[in-house]
Order: C-alpha cells, then structure tokens, then sequence
C-alpha cells in the first residue's frame, strides 16, 4: 500500500503528494521494541547530580567522643557514625551510580523507524518544502503552521525538523508554545514520542531514506 503525505509550501498551500519509502515509512509498530530504546535514550541522557557524603567523607571524628567505660553511656568511637546527627548517610544516593543503558544499534534505528511510520500512518506526518522564510519572525512562523495543521481545538504539539542547522529559523520557532525545533541529524525517538504531530521539510525526508533504506 503506497504511504503518500501532503506537502506544503511556505504560504500553506498544498503543492503536492509525496510518495513515501515503504521500507522506512511502512514498519508495524512493536511497542516493546520504541519502550526499549525510548528508555535506554533517556537513561543514557539522565545527570547523576544527587550525591551523600558517607562517614569517611563528613567532617570532624577525629577523637573519641567520651571514654569507653565508665560514663553510663553507649559505646561511640566517632560523631561522624550513622547514627548520630550529622554524621554519615548509609546507602544514600551516590553520584558514583551508573544509569546507562546498552541497546543494539540496529534496534534503535529500527525503534525510530517504528515511529515516524506511526506517525505516517495517522496523518500526524507533514512535509513543507522548506523553511527558507524571507522575513523571521515568530508571528510568521506561527501563521504558516496553523494554516498547515488546521486543528483549532487542539492544543499544538509538533516537532520541526530541518534538513540543515539555521539559527534564524531556530530562533523564529523557539517562542512558540508546543513547538520543537531541531536539525535532521538530532533526530530521535523522545523527541518524536514527545510531540504529536511532525513536520519535515522535503529534503531532511530524502536524508532519512537514503540513510535507513
């Protein structure tokens, strides 16, 4: 079964119908298989920034809080003890922790692959031509995209992919609540899963089949 896909131009009129690579556009989703390396990108993107300072890392202890006998007291060898205020934590959270994760490079390709087929094959998939736009302006991004989806009584939620790193276009989508911005070779499958609808200029679609067909 072709997959085709509407393609615009920058004043958001239908130009033509793109006929889709079946070998890239046309996978059956296996949930298991995106959950996977859904996971594995964001555990391989996580900061491990929380960290607990155990007793040989906490100041002071260097003496004997109180003789061994004698006192009525228990035994104490050092205030930087668990069990005492301000000492040391035990099995606290340590920036030593590892969180990456392994997955097969073909998988991920695959994963990828699995969803912009989804999307495809749910109408959430659009082309432009490109976004060469004579005059930057958030205003006139913002226009463009809403004659391209024409859902009114949903709340926007598209990723932008450019076929090449543009800092004007970049800046013109940044202010632009539930847009995302990013260049074909930042292309990924949290960003993707993230956003409901996808829009990708004409050229970063022929980037896609020459590389993964």
């Amino acid at each position: 079964m072709a997959i085709n896909v509407k393609v615009y131009n920058l004043a958001g009129e239908k130009k033509e119908a793109l006929k889709l690579n079946e070998k890239v556009f046309g996978l059956k989703a296996n949930e298991a298989l995106v959950h996977q390396a859904m996971v594995a990108q964001m555990a391989n993107e996580r900061q491990n920034l929380a960290h607990t300072k155990d007793r040989s890392e906490v100041r002071g202890g260097g003496r004997k809080p109180w003789r061994q006998k004698g006192t009525g007291r228990a035994r104490a060898g050092s205030n930087r003890s668990p069990i005492w205020m301000g000492g040391g934590v035990t099995f606290g959270p340590r920036s030593e922790r590892n969180y990456k994760k392994q997955i097969n490079k073909k998988m991920k390709q695959k994963a990828l692959l699995m969803v912009l087929s989804d999307k495809a094959a749910n109408k959430n998939l659009t082309v432009i031509e490109n976004f060469d736009v004579k005059e930057f302006k958030t205003k006139t991004i913002d226009n463009l995209l809403k004659k391209i989806e024409g859902k009114k009584d949903k709340k926007r939620s598209v990723l932008i992919i450019n076929s090449k790193k543009d800092e004007k276009a970049k800046y013109s989508f940044r202010n632009l609540v539930g847009v995302k911005y990013i260049n074909i070779d930042n292309l990924n499958i949290v960003d993707l899963l993230a956003k409901r609808g996808a829009i990708f200029t004409k050229d970063s679609i022929k980037i896609i089949e020459k590389q993964y067909s």
